[in-house]
């Protein structure tokens, strides 16, 4: 079986570190912050976003240009994203490079300084962002159905933002929100690669020495009770989309392996899914159909979507109630939970083939639960599901 044995250390002034050693000629590298857009308050909506925009446009010794290029001209991708719960700013370079690409994020992460004309240049990219979003349904229903779920609260946030928050925006919000959570102690740097561990610690210690370790403070209300509701909303589109769902176990909750293993049998990417076989297969109703379970750390929520034509949107959902309804009441029998359990594991399996991945999940690990689950755990808890 192939096992996960990362290095996990932390820097001397507090960031934590997890390095796996690959004998690849690629390697990848992340700094991640637990700074997502579930940590903003009302009046910042969008902001942790557009942060991870400008963040690349500038530091004290880099232009904006400067940035795009310094990892570009040696064969490297600069990258970024961010989450609910995290900003990740991310390089993949040939190992050979790995002094460019640690000093480049280092600069950045450390020294972004915001300049206010690159700032309203990004406002109008981000905002073509938002219209493409608005205009783009099978998208905009999945952050629908979140913004309704959690009513009120920032996990209901869209994490791009609305077209007047954007416009607040200035260097001075984005400073500050750097300062309050870019800490040590908030950080995790993930590495795959070919790489000594010892090269790596007085690397790591001498670029990522002046991130401050202070503690950190969340900004994080309570989640409100979720309440039943249905909603319709008519729009000039060609197809009806649907989403249902409702409220599910957090990622650091012991059942998140049981409702992973219902959603992929239900709807999850194989072709033999219960809802692809009766909607699309057997009935041809849908195109697409999926079903996904969505985690945070203290909440998730579990969702179907699909899109269909008017005239088939009663008998589909009808099909969905119906498999639905025979989870609840019959659930798997003996042969087919065995099945689901060797898919379960073939997909994570899988999961394990691309280096950039495991760098995003070994980071997510250790930046939320500070460990980091083998190969043989995970399966363990699998096989110890039971009807």
């Amino acid at each position: 079986m192939f096992e996960i044995n990362p290095h996990i250390f932390s820097l001397s002034n507090g960031i934590r570190v997890v390095f796996l050693k690959t004998d690849r000629f690629v390697a990848h590298m992340g700094v991640f912050f637990q700074a997502g857009s579930r940590y903003e308050t009302p009046e910042e909506e969008g902001l942790a976003h557009f942060l991870e925009h400008c963040i690349f446009k500038g530091t004290e010794k880099r232009s904006a240009l400067d940035i795009f290029t310094d990892l570009d001209s040696v064969g490297g991708e600069l990258n970024a994203y961010t989450t609910k719960e995290e900003i990740c700013i991310h390089a993949s370079f040939r190992k050979n490079h790995f002094d460019i690409a640690c000093e480049l994020l280092s600069d950045i992460v450390q020294n972004a300084n915001f300049p206010k004309d690159e700032i309203e240049k990004e406002k109008d990219v981000v905002l073509d962002e938002i219209l493409s979003y608005l205009d783009t349904p099978s998208e905009r229903i999945y952050d629908d159905f979140e913004e309704k779920l959690f009513s009120g609260h920032p996990l209901g946030y869209n994490i791009l933002g609305t077209k007047d928050s954007l416009k607040s925006f200035s260097k001075e919000k984005l400073l500050a929100y750097k300062e309050r959570y870019f800490t040590a102690k908030n950080c995790v740097i993930s590495i795959v690669g070919d790489f000594e561990v010892d090269f790596l610690k007085n690397e790591l210690e001498e670029s990522f020495k002046e991130i401050e370790n202070r503690e950190v403070k969340l900004y994080n209300p309570p989640i409100p009770d979720v309440q039943p509701f249905y909603l319709t909303e008519k729009k000039a589109n060609v197809q009806n989309h649907i989403i249902l769902g409702g409220k599910a176990p957090s990622y650091n909750n012991a059942d998140k392996k049981a409702i992973t293993l219902l959603i992929n049998v239900l709807g999850g990417p194989a072709l033999n899914s219960k809802l692809t076989l009766s909607l699309r297969e057997k009935h041809g109703l849908v195109y697409h159909i999926e079903g996904n379970y969505n985690s945070y750390s203290d909440i998730g929520f579990w969702i179907i979507y699909l899109g269909t034509d008017q005239k088939n949107r009663d008998k589909a959902l009808s099909l969905v109630h119906q498999e639905l309804q025979y989870l609840v009441e019959e659930g798997l029998s003996e042969k087919e939970l065995i099945k689901a359990k060797e898919q379960l594991k073939g997909h994570i399996a899988l999961s394990l083939d691309s280096n950039l991945e495991l760098m995003f999940g070994l980071a997510k690990a250790i930046l939320f639960h500070n460990r980091v689950d083998s190969v043989a755990e995970i399966y363990e808890q699998i096989d110890h599901l039971s009807r």
